[in-house]
């Protein structure tokens, strides 16, 4: 059976918050969700009665590595991986720079790398870093302005002999909008190159499964989907292997911890563990990738509800542009909108005096701010958590309507 909203909302202590006298309604999850009590309990549990560095001869370091294996197979869970081909690391951007350093090693100058206008800037920096560095190609992917989609055709067919990767966004953290990365990891995979899935936005609504995508890496932040600030890295074994890393003298040899830079957030492994078991157990399936699946139909479902009050109300708001595909289109419940002749800032900062918490701005999303002519104001964006209800929806509404 599938906890209710209102039994989820127990576990967030943050939404006890007042703020002017009124509770707060968060609806800032695409920059970062807020976190169960069960997450923040693993964090301290472990700071209280396990903190140690790894690797050693006595008991809190040998728990260390026990539940870093742990938290490695429950992360292999979530993203239908084997637990040795997930590496952790500071935050997804990081991890993207630091393998592409790695990758750059077996490439030469005129060779060819693909991105999209529609990605944050932590899947475009990292290759045009290495590609101004090493004198690659950069091909860019527009996407359509009149419904955040991506041009896949182009992408494609920009493809070809001397293409060696393939970097594209699961789905648009500003605009919400989900592309089909399974086209881009097969065309790039027909053509010899590797693909790379940012998964930072789709991972909270679109569960992962990266041997149905395709891809040969993955990279998603635990922050956007009820967990602690830290970023996972996904490669194919082999590839990891083989990969000619950056890394200090006597660093592990071994998949994945090769590409793990330094000692990590032990406590933020932990809670990465929590957060995965605490969407696991919305609705419980038996083993933890089924009650995954579970889960994650439930929480779509009631959140793509939400979404369409949400769209639907803003529609019919005079002065409002909302942008990207409808409540029909393949999207996450993610909504970026304008209201015409008031800046994105005054509009986020009248609904945060009315307790509706939202950000503005181009979220490192800047080619999609940029192509749609929206200035260094940019969007106001929206997003429906777990635990978002009808009632916020409306005062959320209600508060960009209130507008003067």
């Amino acid at each position: 059976m599938s906890q209710s909203v209102a039994l989820i909302r127990r576990e967030f202590r943050a939404l006890d918050r007042l703020y002017r006298g009124i509770p707060v309604a968060y609806f800032d999850g695409p920059g970062g969700t807020q976190v169960p009590e069960p997450v923040i309990e693993a964090m301290a549990d472990y700071l209280r009665h396990h903190n140690a560095n790894t690797h050693w001869h006595y008991p809190s370091s040998r728990e260390t590595d026990v539940l870093i294996g742990e938290a490695r197979q429950a992360v292999g869970d979530f993203l239908n991986a084997s637990p040795d081909e997930v590496a952790f690391g500071l935050n997804m951007t990081t991890l993207t720079f630091h393998l592409a350093r790695g990758l750059v090693r077996g490439w030469q100058a005129g060779d060819e790398i693909v991105v999209t206008e529609l990605d944050h800037q932590g899947n475009v920096g990292p290759w045009e870093a290495i590609a101004r560095d090493a004198g690659l190609a950069l091909v860019r992917i527009p996407f359509r302005v009149e419904d955040g989609t991506l041009d896949l055709d182009r992408l494609v067919g920009s493809i070809g002999p001397r293409t060696r990767l393939v970097a594209v966004g699961w789905a648009s953290n500003a605009l919400g909008t989900v592309t089909d990365v399974r086209v881009a990891c097969d065309a790039a995979r027909a053509h010899g190159a590797l693909s790379f899935v940012d998964a930072v936005h789709s991972a909270p609504h679109l569960l992962p499964d990266v041997q149905a995508i395709g891809c040969d890496y993955l990279g998603c932040s635990p922050y956007k989907f009820y967990g602690p600030h830290l970023g996972i890295l996904y490669g194919r074994k082999a590839l990891i292997d083989g990969l000619d890393i950056p890394k200090v003298r006597s660093a592990p040899e071994s998949s994945p911890e090769r590409l793990e830079t330094g000692t990590q957030s032990h406590e933020g492994i932990a809670g990465t563990h929590a957060a995965i078991d605490f969407l696991a157990g919305v609705s419980p399936h038996g083993g933890r990738r089924a009650s995954l699946i579970a889960s994650y139909g439930v929480l779509h479902a009631r959140a793509m509800t939400l979404f369409r009050r949400l769209w639907d109300g803003l529609g019919s708001t005079p002065g409002v542009r909302r942008f990207g595909q409808g409540p029909e289109g393949t999207r996450t419940p993610t909504l970026g909108f304008v209201v015409d002749r008031v800046s994105s800032s005054r509009v986020a900062s009248h609904l945060a005096e009315q307790a509706v918490f939202v950000s503005h701005g181009d979220f490192y999303a800047t080619p999609v701010v940029e192509r749609l002519g929206l200035g260094a104001e940019g969007l106001v964006r929206a997003g429906c958590a777990c635990y978002t209800t009808e009632a916020e929806i409306d005062r959320l509404i209600a508060a960009v309507q209130s507008i003067g």
